[in-house]
């Protein structure tokens, strides 16, 4: 509970909030240039189950907007490897 203080310290969230938040589900369509981002806020925050769906592969040339990826990720499935990226 330590990493998540800042949120539980919000009268708005507090303990009860965070504990919503880690017994939620969330499904994200696309681990591009969109969905990147908002995967790691996800994971930041604490969401307890993250589901992925890309079925297209890491791309050298998306790299500077998809920053979950790394040049050695290039030709790897999106899903896979951004669901690697977050949980580590």
């Amino acid at each position: 509970m330590k990493r998540y203080q800042q949120q539980i310290a919000l009268p708005e969230i507090g303990i009860t909030g965070q504990k919503k938040l880690a017994e939620a589900k969330v499904l994200v369509i696309g681990a591009g240039g969109l969905g990147c981002p908002v995967l790691q806020q996800l994971a930041a925050a604490g969401i307890g189950c993250i589901g992925i769906v890309d079925g297209d592969v890491v791309e050298e040339s998306n790299l500077n907007r998809q920053m979950l990826y790394t040049l050695s990720d290039c030709g790897k499935n999106k899903a896979i490897t951004a669901a690697a990226a977050i949980f580590k």
